[in-house]
């Protein structure tokens, strides 16, 4: 499979970004209800598109990442935070994730953060092995943080140096 191509969204990816949100959702990785009609805009005043990096092959839009704050705080402003990543179904296992995680590294860098961090559900294998494999560590783990489907489930926190 050819690499993915990796960029910066822009305003005008706002429709593909959110049907490949609402497409990927799943409790594997999501504590937010199913989106249904109407559906929230994917661009907010919190996160516009300065704020993913999109994949795409053949120039079809098959992954982003969000990439933010995990705090206001000025003292915390040296971290960026992973606050979304997803992969369109049908590229799963073909590196997608894994050029989005390295490119989020890169950007991180290129806008003066010292560390990366991110949460993920602890029933997430797939995904933390995938960060894992990218150098994030557990740096903390939150047991039985969120109730999904009759299920308690830890919050695990990763993060790296970059």
């Amino acid at each position: 499979m050819p690499v993915p191509y990796i960029r910066l969204a822009t305003s005008g990816d706002e429709d593909a970004l959110g049907r490949l949100d609402r497409a990927t959702w799943s409790p594997l990785h999501s504590v937010q209800p199913r989106p249904e009609r109407p559906y929230e805009p994917f661009f907010t005043e919190r996160f516009g598109p300065r704020d993913h990096l999109v994949a795409e092959l053949a120039g079809a839009v098959v992954g982003f990442l969000r990439l933010g704050f995990p705090t206001p705080l000025e003292c915390n402003a040296h971290v960026r935070q992973i606050q979304g990543l997803a992969v369109a179904d049908e590229v799963r296992g073909a590196g997608v994730g894994r050029a989005l995680l390295r490119a989020a590294q890169e950007e991180a860098k290129r806008r003066g953060a010292r560390r990366l961090t991110l949460r993920v559900l602890g029933h997430n294998t797939p995904a933390r092995t995938l960060y894992e494999s990218e150098g994030f560590v557990v740096e903390g783990i939150l047991p039985e943080e969120f109730l999904l489907e009759g299920t308690y489930v830890d919050d695990v926190l990763m993060g790296r140096f970059l």
